[in-house]
């Protein structure tokens, strides 16, 4: 296949197919007809011998070959883009830029507000806009429309670049009533009643159950293998816990320890150390590929990986 004869604007067509996986929404985000993206699907399928995309019972689903393509047609587009933009010059201090960052607010209260900090001295004019892991998607974050996001992953597209921002080990945060806190055994952990904390991914989330214990994450997890389970009374996605334990004398919350010593100087909450091991946490930012040589981009990408180094996470 000779590139010289190829119509490059299909690479584009085929990349927003098979985001959108309909003709019709294909069209309206390239702001051509449908008889046009229509068009263009039939000269791909002629071009790649391959029909691109099928008809099933969930909607237009994508073959194999188009599947293997299109991280493929993501970098190519990118590298593309990047080639064509005007050498531009980033000044933090005058900018005026957006960053819209996905997080949880374990994130937004260890790492992000500390960023802003220093954001208000270097960079007074940019904005951050921090939505949750629920208000988007892995094809808003491929699109770049969301510049990162920063959590903990389960997966990540392949397309996606990453970066390690920290390991974090675990905490107890207690009521300063309960009766172990100066001596948090293992029996007395398992006597307690406790609070279920996580967001970590990206999407809408899930009821959860405590009979699964399997499936509630790091700390069930630990359990589990040493033959144990705890009692669990509340489940939250939430990492602003303290009220909870003041008025209750029996809870505790198992957290990471970064997210557990913002309540360092609270009063009538006790950090201790979990009495049992448990796997520490990697959390990481991913972005697309379509940002990745963003001179902006990579200033910020710098910023948080800077600031991520002066969070402290020992108890």
């Amino acid at each position: 296949m000779n590139i010289k004869r190829i119509d490059l604007n299909l690479l584009v067509y085929l990349n927003t197919l098979l985001k959108e996986r309909s003709v019709s929404r294909a069209a309206e985000k390239l702001g051509i007809t449908q008889p046009a993206m229509s068009n263009a699907l039939r000269r791909l399928r002629d071009l790649l011998g391959d029909p691109v995309l099928v008809r099933t019972s969930s909607g237009m689903t994508p073959t194999e070959r188009a599947k293997i393509m299109e991280p493929l047609v993501v970098e190519a587009l990118s590298r593309a883009e990047l080639a064509l933009q005007p050498v531009e010059n980033f000044d933090a201090a005058t900018s005026s830029r957006t960053f819209r960052i996905m997080a949880s607010d374990y994130i937004e209260t260890t790492l992000l507000a500390p960023l802003m900090g220093r954001l208000n001295d270097i960079a007074p004019d940019i904005t951050l806009d921090v939505l949750t892991p629920s208000d988007g998607s892995f094809s808003d974050l491929e699109r770049g429309d969301i510049d990162m996001a920063i959590n903990r992953f389960d997966h990540l597209p392949d397309s996606f670049h990453q970066k390690s921002i920290w390991r974090d080990n675990f905490a107890c945060l207690v009521g300063s009533e309960h009766p172990a806190k100066n001596a948090l055994t293992l029996e007395a952990y398992l006597e307690s009643k406790h609070i279920w904390v996580s967001k970590t991914g990206i999407g809408v989330g899930t009821g959860m159950n405590p009979k699964y214990s399997q499936k509630l994450g790091w700390v069930d997890e630990a359990l589990s293998d040493m033959g144990k389970k705890r009692r669990i009374t509340l489940f939250s996605r939430h990492y602003q816990v303290s009220n909870y334990l003041l008025e209750s004398k029996k809870l505790i919350a198992t957290l990471p320890a970064r997210a557990a010593l913002v309540w360092k100087d609270t009063p009538g909450v006790v950090i201790t150390k979990p009495p049992f091991p448990i796997v520490p946490i990697e959390i990481k930012m991913a972005w697309s590929p379509v940002l990745h040589h963003n001179i902006a981009h990579k200033w910020l990408r710098e910023e948080i990986n800077n600031i991520a180094k002066t969070v402290k996470g020992n108890i």
